[in-house]
C-alpha cells in the first residue's frame, strides 16, 4: 500500500532532489505544502520537518478523470518528504492502492500502475 525509502538527505535536500526528479519525469510540481511551518504558524510546535509535494501529469490525470471524475478525489499524487525517528524519509501512498477505492474505475488499473512505475522512479532517483 506504502512506497517509502530512506535517504541520507536532510528534508531540504531530499525535497529539492525530488523536484528535479518530477519534472526530469515529464510531471509537473502543483504545490509543495510544509507541514512543519504551516503548523507553526497556526501555533503547533510540530518537532518533524515534513514537505508533501502534490505531482501531477496532466496527460495521465485527463485519461483518468474522463473516465471516472470520482477519482478527483485521489488526485493529484502526494510524494512526502519527512522526518521520522532521526531518518528522512520519501514516501507515497501507492497509486494503484488508492485506484481500488474505486471499483468503478478498475478499467484504469494499467494507467496507475504506469504512475505507480513513474512515481517510484522519481523516490528513487532523489533518495
Amino acid at each position: 500500500m506504502l512506497y517509502v525509502v530512506e535517504t541520507r538527505k536532510d528534508v531540504e535536500t531530499a525535497a529539492r532532489d525530488l523536484e528535479e526528479a518530477v519534472k526530469r519525469n515529464k510531471f509537473g510540481v502543483l504545490h509543495v505544502h510544509d507541514l512543519q511551518k504551516t503548523l507553526k504558524e497556526k501555533g503547533v510546535d510540530f518537532p518533524n520537518a515534513c514537505k508533501i509535494l502534490e505531482v501531477c501529469n496532466p496527460q495521465r490525470a485527463n485519461q483518468v478523470l474522463t473516465t471516472t471524475m470520482a477519482v478527483n478525489m485521489a488526485l493529484p499524487c502526494r510524494i512526502s518528504v519527512y522526518r521520522e525517528e532521526g531518518k528522512t524519509k520519501i514516501g507515497m501512498i501507492r497509486p494503484t492502492a488508492l485506484l481500488a477505492l474505486f471499483p468503478e474505475a478498475a478499467d484504469l488499473k494499467a494507467v496507475a500502475e504506469e504512475v505507480e512505475r513513474e512515481t517510484m522512479r522519481m523516490i528513487d532517483e532523489a533518495k
